[in-house]
């Protein structure tokens, strides 16, 4: 039994969920910048947005980055960062005819996936991508195998596939899904191709599911869960949709507490609240600090699990960042 289900359901309180907010693999993209702008001052600039988040996005603008959508808009020889969710092995030739100094940030998870779509592609496999359509992680994907690589949008998407060889093919997803739909669709490609291959590892991250997970925890309890997170973040989203699967009365997306409609919390005892892996624990705080004011200060965290993982920054940051600690001497 959870510490949700224990509680006697009086006055209004708070389930706040733990894991939630940064993962790994976001602090090392966020750091990546931050430190770019230390070592190499402003400008610097970034392809697409570091991680899905608006208010990172705007705090790094304010230090120095620019944010632009292709590697054309970047002056020659300038800085470049890729952005957590990776890119296409074509990006990185663009990068190098324009003579710019890239900087890889795409979280090594993701990074694990392009390598497995590499290697089954070097071995003919055609490739199951279970993805959203036109998310940036998908795009890059794809890129590492065009030839190989069809994309499997949810269940719904599993009747269009054709295969060469149902022997030869296996499944791969991106990092951010909602684990049980990704469960749901594996399944449904098995029922047509029951030789179908899985990936060696899963390749949906600890992180999106470790948030899946206590949000599932706590939403039978709750009349209405809030997440923070933004809109083009795909794990964000999958929250709110998670939550109402397992049983919240409401669930809503949000980036900043001033969002929260006073509307949701009529007749409301308590409240989950939650956050993506690409959002900073100060805008949960400002949340629960709104929430409060309205009589919801009885706060329990419920915590599922302990993610102690770091990545360290990119192996071409790091040389640059020694190479300066040298020189100053």
């Amino acid at each position: 039994m959870t510490d949700a289900e224990t509680t006697p359901r009086t006055g209004k309180r708070v389930l706040l969920a733990n894991p939630r907010g940064y993962c790994a693999g976001v602090d090392r993209a966020v750091q990546t910048v931050e430190e770019a702008l230390k070592l190499y001052g402003a400008p610097i600039y970034v392809r697409k947005q570091i991680v899905h988040n608006k208010h990172v996005v705007r705090t790094l603008e304010a230090q120095g980055a620019i944010f632009v959508e292709e590697n054309e808009e970047v002056p020659e020889g300038a800085t470049v960062i890729f952005s957590a969710h990776g890119v296409a092995p074509e990006v990185y030739e663009q990068a190098k005819e324009r003579s710019l100094r890239a900087i890889d940030a795409t979280c090594p998870l993701v990074t694990k996936v392009h390598h497995e779509a590499r290697r089954f592609a070097a071995q003919d496999y055609d490739i199951l991508l279970i993805g959203h359509e036109g998310h940036e992680e998908v795009i890059g994907t794809a890129g590492e195998a065009p030839a190989h690589i069809q994309l499997v949008d949810g269940p719904d998407g599993v009747d269009k596939v054709t295969v060469r060889d149902p022997e030869k093919v296996v499944w791969l997803s991106q990092t951010t899904l909602s684990v049980d739909e990704t469960l749901e669709t594996v399944a449904r490609l098995k029922k047509r191709l029951p030789l179908l291959q899985s990936p060696p590892s899963d390749d949906i991250c600890y992180a999106t599911s470790n948030r899946q997970h206590v949000v599932k925890e706590i939403a039978p309890e709750c009349d209405v869960v809030i997440v923070v997170g933004s809109r083009n973040s795909s794990n964000s989203v999958r929250l709110v949709e998670v939550a109402l699967d397992a049983g919240a009365r409401a669930g809503h997306l949000v980036d900043f507490a001033h969002e929260i409609d006073d509307a949701w919390l009529a007749g409301a005892s308590t409240v989950g609240v939650t956050s993506g892996a690409s959002v900073p624990d100060e805008l949960v705080q400002q949340v629960l600090a709104h929430l409060a004011e309205r009589g919801f200060g009885d706060v329990e965290e419920i915590t599922t699990a302990d993610e102690r993982l770091t990545f360290s920054l990119p192996q071409e940051l790091k040389r640059d960042m020694k190479a300066a600690a040298a020189a100053r001497g």
